[in-house]
């Protein structure tokens, strides 16, 4: 299994806008050059492991949601990004979203190639 840098560069990326802080403040926080946290959000350069551990840190959130599209069991990664997408929605929202994700998860199922993808 090749490691997916530039998803986990965007990941990270998206943890450190919604916290609210910038490459270079993250960067100082975690010693490093903001060439080189910019090179690590954009999947330029390999980021090594402690490096990542405290990039998690810095930004509040675990290595398994910076990981999650490169680890086999990242269900409860993705629930959690789910319960994250319904926090901010009114009931009509919720409602909406779960008829449309029902909808979708018919769909996909009757689509033995794309689940197939996903199960190697």
């Amino acid at each position: 299994m090749e490691v997916d840098y530039k998803a986990i560069g965007q990941r990270i990326k998206i943890a450190r806008i919604k916290k609210g802080v910038t490459q270079e403040t993250v960067a100082d926080l975690i010693d490093i050059t903001p060439a080189h946290m910019s090179n690590v959000e954009t999947g330029k350069t390999k980021v090594s492991l402690p490096t990542l551990i405290a990039i998690a840190n810095a930004l509040s959130v675990s290595v398994d949601t910076l990981l999650c599209d490169n680890v086999i069991s990242s269900k409860i990664v993705f629930e959690k990004e789910a319960k994250d997408i319904f926090s901010d929605c009114d009931e009509y929202e919720v409602r909406f979203l779960v008829d449309l994700m029902k909808s979708a998860k018919i769909a996909f199922r009757k689509d033995k190639d794309i689940r197939n993808q996903f199960q190697k």
